[in-house]
């Protein structure tokens, strides 16, 4: 029952174990010795306690009122125990990575200092908290808050406005992946690229690991806390990768509810009053008073907005949140270990038919030039106005009726390319997409050239191509009568190549007219209603922001035949003036990285970014209210299947969470650049760390 350690030159773990229950203990183990402080941070975010030792600030507290009134703790030991019941072997393995992380936290706290700094002893995992820690993670994945923004929109402006703010959230993650097949590679063997857009955090959200044992030997991109390789993987003989569907497969319902002396009932669609679950939590804070939380379940699933007495503000509302694993007590977990050991893309489709969530779109391939381009996950078939916003608990036609059939997808001119847009397979399983501009162009770029190789890939990874500056930069063309230095603004805008490069003056220059322009819209007084949505709680609050709306949907907003009288050309023009007097600068000097720390600060000085939010290098300012990019490419890879060996990869920060690791920020510098390391297979060329019995 050995467990090998190794290391490549950039830290990255490579174990070799003797069995797959000794290799998840091993992954455990080496996940809490190299990211113990992440692994305690999520463990409590999962159960609603971070507030504990973070504080009141940072808005640890919303979170952890947030996690309890959705029952995540609750609904991870309910779907452990389901796959225990049905899937011994798979809960036997997450049981040994669980034992792993236990044997491993203490040594990898002593090693991190933010252990100290806050007080924070670890704890003890249990076998359901790589459940909790999933669900935690993807809570907000599908945007269900974005039905709150949708219902404002409603209200105040009518149904048809709705069409005119759909763009990819400010909560939502995304992802770049393309799929090319033999036929278009130098190799004659399929290649896929891409790269996983999410809030960028120190440390970093994705792992770099192998793992090795008589059954199997995969290298991949594993979440810490969640044993296996779920998203990005390479097998040797056959690799998958996913991205976001941005599938709609979560719910609000607007309960009813009343107070008995027996609790809190709640009405449902058949006009009976029925019994809701309910208790009382505390989420305790330090330095502070706990903060006692109402848990309250009707049938329709946990309300996590408004109670009996409605919102804070007093506005009558309670909402409850119906996601699959709630229902059905499944989070697809049985689908991890059969992925491990496919070898071929029939295996990789028939281990994805039990994932539940998040809805991704996976495209994989295989040595023998098989391919997969399909979408996974579960999706409930239900009314329309499920998916558009909040739909009243108390009337009927809004049960869950089912489950859609995943689409399938083909790929054309050999190739496969999802960038979360709206034309992917997923298209009739969602309600809001991200823009097609990042599709386009890397379908655009993978057609000028007719063979590809691995090497080539971060070509199109980098590409800072700003399409969506079409709709701003033909309203400023057809100005007149202006000054010359805004005059010279717009020639110089006119004249661009619209690419967002750090070192570019013109497109600092175009970020400040957009951020003039974007103001100006939410400031008048057409949307004045939108500006003070409703006292929702806190976490959810970001999708409820007229400015990011704004912002992510300018182009719908600029480009629509009339925007209920607001004066566009005026806005543009004003805006134009206001930038040809501002400063010159680069657009790096104010689009620079911005990581998320449990902690906050950081004494780094945070580098500047090339790319935008609509860009191919997807680094996300948000439009209106800041240049700093918080989500960015979380890691690249490059799977080839003509040689394991030649497949390439990279994540912002490096593989250690601890600082002052010569690995905790080492690939920074390759990132920035472009440039991927290798993927190491020889075990001879790696540094054997331990053995582990």
């Amino acid at each position: 029952m050995t467990i090998e350690i190794y290391r490549d030159a950039w830290g990255i773990p490579h174990l070799r174990a003797s069995g797959v229950l000794e290799l998840a203990r091993g992954q455990g183990r080496v996940t809490a010795l190299d990211r113990a402080w992440q692994l305690e941070v999520e463990r409590h975010r999962a159960q609603g306690t971070s507030a504990s030792f973070l504080g009141a600030g940072g808005g640890a507290v919303a979170w952890d009122v947030l996690a309890r009134r959705a029952r995540l703790d609750d609904t991870a030991r309910r779907c452990f125990r389901q796959l225990a019941d049905r899937d011994p072997e798979s809960a036997d393995w997450i049981r040994a990575y669980v034992d792993g992380v236990n044997e491993g936290l203490p040594e990898g706290a002593r090693r991190t200092p933010e252990f100290a700094e806050t007080g924070l002893r670890v704890g003890r995992w249990e076998p359901w908290t790589p459940f909790g820690i999933w669900l935690g993670t993807h809570l907000l994945f599908a945007g269900f808050p974005a039905k709150l923004w949708r219902d404002q929109v409603v209200r105040h402006l009518g149904a048809d406005a709705v069409g005119l703010f759909a763009a990819d959230g400010p909560g939502t993650s995304g992802s770049n992946g393309w799929l090319v097949a033999g036929e278009r590679t130098v190799s004659g063997r399929p290649v896929i690229a891409g790269d996983p857009h999410r809030f960028i955090e120190e440390p970093g959200v994705y792992q770099q690991i192998r793992l090795a044992c008589p059954e199997f030997d995969v290298v991949g991109l594993a979440v810490p806390g969640i044993p296996g390789v779920a998203h990005f993987g390479h097998a040797g003989s056959v690799a998958w990768a996913i991205t976001s569907a941005m599938a709609d497969y979560q719910d609000l319902y607007r309960e009813r509810l009343r107070r008995t002396g027996a609790g809190v009932e709640a009405l449902g669609p058949d006009g009976r009053w029925r019994r809701a679950h309910r208790h009382t939590e505390y989420v305790e804070v330090a330095g502070e008073e706990r903060v006692p939380v109402e848990v309250i379940e009707t049938d329709r699933g946990p309300v996590v907005a408004g109670g009996p007495e409605g919102l804070d503000d007093g506005t009558p509302l309670a909402l409850a949140l119906r996601y699959p694993p709630r229902v059905t007590g499944d989070l697809g977990f049985g689908a991890l270990l059969p992925l491990l050991r496919a070898r071929t893309v029939a295996d990789v489709d028939r281990a994805l038919d039990r994932w539940v969530e998040p809805v991704n779109v996976v495209q994989a391939a295989d040595a023998d030039g098989g391919t997969l381009y399909r979408v996974a996950g579960r999706v409930p078939v239900r009314s329309d106005e499920n998916r558009l916003r909040p739909v009243p608990a108390w009337e009927p036609g809004h049960e869950w009726t089912g489950w859609h059939e995943t689409p399938r997808g083909r790929l054309a001119d050999g190739t496969a390319v999802m960038a979360n847009q709206r034309s992917g397979p997923a298209g009739p399983l969602g309600t809001e997409f991200a823009p097609e501009h990042r599709a386009d162009r890397i379908t655009a770029l993978l057609g000028e050239k007719e063979r590809w190789a691995p090497g080539d890939m971060p070509a199109v990874h980098m590409d800072t191509h700003l399409a969506s500056a079409a709709p701003l930069l033909d309203r400023v063309a057809a100005l007149d009568g202006l000054t010359p230095a805004a005059a010279g603004l717009r020639a110089g805008l006119l004249a661009w190549d619209r690419r967002m490069d750090a070192g570019s003056e013109t497109a600092a220059a175009f970020a400040d007219l957009r951020t003039a322009v974007v103001l100006r819209i939410a400031a008048h007084p057409a949307f004045a209603a939108l500006a003070e949505p409703p006292a929702y709680p806190e976490a959810l609050q970001p999708w409820l922001s007229l400015t990011v709306r704004v912002g992510y949907a300018l182009e719908h907003l600029l480009r629509a035949d009339d925007l209920f009288g607001v004066d566009r050309d005026a806005i543009v023009r004003e805006a134009l003036e206001e930038t040809a007097g501002l400063p010159r600068r680069a657009w790096g000097d104010t689009h620079r990285l911005a990581p998320w720390r449990a902690l906050g600060g950081g004494t780094y000085d945070e580098p500047a970014l090339s790319g935008d939010h609509d860009c191919v290098l997807c680094t996300s300012s948000v439009p209106g209210l800041t240049d700093l990019a918080a989500r960015c490419p979380a890691a690249r890879y490059v799977w080839d299947l003509a040689r394991r060996e030649d497949s390439l990869w990279v994540v912002p920060l490096g593989a250690s969470g601890v600082p002052g690791s010569p690995h905790h920020r080492d690939q920074l510098a390759r990132w920035l650049r472009g440039e991927l390391v290798p993927v190491v297979t020889d075990w001879a060329r790696l540094t054997k760390e331990t053995d582990h019995v």
